[in-house]
């Protein structure tokens, strides 16, 4: 049977009855104030007065009938849950009569939108732009906020499905994201928490001065990082390829040549890779780029950040996101740090090989060879480094760690020098790993356009097939005006809200899950009861 036969079936099952009594149903939306435009809130032990206005609410949750004249059901919105007690002898006084009260318990569905209507007595009012109900507020003997209703709800629009009184399966969760969120409550917390945390983080470098920015998704060519991009068309340019940004960058240095010595942006970026649990090719980046900022500042600002975010984060858990699993980790400055050569030199036992010779990724692959060590498919040498890393240095990272000044090879876009204990040419670059996965990327910029040029250069020879670019000219002539000496600092803002809400799988902290969930809702079946 199609979709619409069955919205019929259920319209002559469930609706045509409440047609026919004078119900109103999928009304247009109507204001009736916020609460926090109303009334400041109440404490949540404190015993609310007859003038105080309650929380917005909006979807019934549960209903019990406690006989003819008594009715309680408990209302949902934005994650706070209220219970209303409807008793037929306080309705009979606003002109309701015993006829349509009873008409309204026996058409009170869990899943299903009410409404009542404001009056112009000081009585608490619940409202949002869906639902409202007026009354009386109290606490209950076992200390849960409860409205004694003053005016009979009415239907604004009911749900056709029921409202499943659980829903576990994960792939049926994802599928069906909306019903995730009305059904368990951890999944609508690990969504909000996430804008919190996004809000902390803005707030952060707003009250630093910074100005916040929206730069090009779409341009010609993809830079900032090495990554596959996606590649499309546009309407206006048909035989132009156009790439989705890999990173904002290059874009954001820009800006800083043109003199706004303080940028982030908030935004999403693309890259044509695999997904797993902690990557999605969709995914949402913090950065930011400060003038004459050093390593060192860097550093300090990343361990301010996450140690105020962190108390902030455990004050919401403990007061309103309390589904939500505890934050045990220790995020109190300074974080621990390791030297990227030096440690894993002594990780693998023995000295990595001069790596600005030509056949310095011959040399590498020798070790892999002798540790016995699978290479990776495409085995340039930023990438033999990069995985060398991924087995002895980034399992060593469990608490918040720095790993810092990298080989020059793995950060083109970075200032370099020579490290004073084994003359490699290193970036000055950190990264911060949290549990084993990097949350933070950061270094000083590379500003001399003849510096960023030769490696540029070195880099084309370390192309593959998921790095394809071309030199960005425009880019090293913007160079040509003059980059002040500049900090740039990027974070995967869906793998912090990870930490902080404790997921395991960044689909867990995304609205409707990662790619393969996004590109298989179409033609999904509803979740049944």
């Amino acid at each position: 049977m199609g979709t619409g036969a069955r919205l019929l079936r259920r319209y002559a099952r469930d609706l045509l009855p409440l047609r026919k009594a004078g119900c109103t149903l999928h009304t247009r939306s109507y204001s009736v104030g916020r609460v926090a435009d109303t009334a400041p809130p109440i404490d949540p032990v404190e015993q609310p007065r007859r003038t105080d206005v309650q929380q917005r609410i909006r979807r019934v949750y549960s209903s019990r009938i406690a006989g003819p004249r008594l009715v309680f059901f408990d209302l949902i919105q934005d994650g706070y849950r209220v219970q209303a007690l409807c008793n037929s002898r306080k309705i009979d006084s606003s002109g309701e009569s015993s006829e349509e009260f009873k008409q309204f318990y026996h058409i009170l569905r869990r899943g299903d939108i009410f409404s009542g209507f404001r009056t112009q007595n000081p009585s608490a009012y619940i409202a949002n732009s869906f639902q409202a109900v007026t009354g009386i507020p109290h606490r209950t003997s076992r200390g849960e906020l409860s409205i004694s209703a003053m005016e009979l709800p009415k239907l604004l629009s009911p749900s056709l499905h029921r409202l499943p009184e659980e829903l576990l399966d994960r792939a049926t969760r994802v599928r069906n994201r909306h019903v995730d969120f009305l059904v368990n409550p951890q999944a609508a917390h690990v969504l909000r928490l996430r804008s919190y945390i996004i809000q902390h983080l803005r707030n952060f470098l707003l009250n630093d001065q910074f100005v916040e920015v929206n730069t090009p998704i779409l341009a010609d060519n993809a830079g900032g990082a090495i990554a596959r991009p996606f590649k499309t068309s546009a309407t206006e340019f048909p035989d132009r390829s156009i790439t989705l940004r890999i990173a904002p960058e290059l874009w954001l240095k820009r800006l800083i040549l043109g003199g706004i010595d303080r940028v982030f942006e908030i935004g999403p970026s693309f890259r044509n890779e695999g997904l797993d649990a902690t990557h999605n090719p969709e995914f949402t980046t913090c950065e930011f780029y400060k003038s004459f900022a050093s390593l060192e500042d860097l550093i300090s600002m990343t361990e301010t950040l996450f140690s105020s975010l962190a108390m902030y984060v455990r004050r919401l858990k403990e007061t309103q996101f309390t589904s939500l699993p505890t934050l045990d980790i220790d995020f109190t400055p300074p974080f621990r740090r390791i030297d990227f050569i030096p440690a894993l030199e002594k990780a693998i036992g023995r000295p990595l090989p001069d790596l600005g010779v030509p056949n310095a990724s011959t040399n590498i692959l020798q070790i892999f060879q002798d540790l016995s060590i699978e290479p990776p498919t495409s085995p340039t040498l930023p990438r033999l480094l990069d995985h060398l890393s991924s087995i002895y240095l980034e399992p060593l990272c469990v608490p918040p760690t720095f790993i810092t000044h990298h080989p020059e090879c793995l950060s083109p876009l970075a200032k370099s020098s020579r490290h004073s204990r084994n003359n490699q040419a290193v970036s000055s670059r950190v990264e911060l790993f949290i549990g084993g996965r990097e949350v933070v990327n950061a270094y000083e910029e590379e500003n001399s356009p003849f510096e960023q040029r030769r490696k540029f250069e070195a880099q084309l020879a370390w192309r593959d097939d998921e790095s394809q670019d071309a030199i960005d000219e425009s880019y090293l002539e913007a160079l040509e005006w003059g980059l002040p000496p500049t900090g740039g600092w990027g974070l995967g803002v869906d793998r912090l809200c990870m930490i902080f809400c404790g997921a395991r799988r960044i689909n867990d902290v995304l609205s409707f899950g990662n790619l393969k969930n996004v590109v298989g809702l179409v033609g999904r079946e509803s979740p049944r009861r």
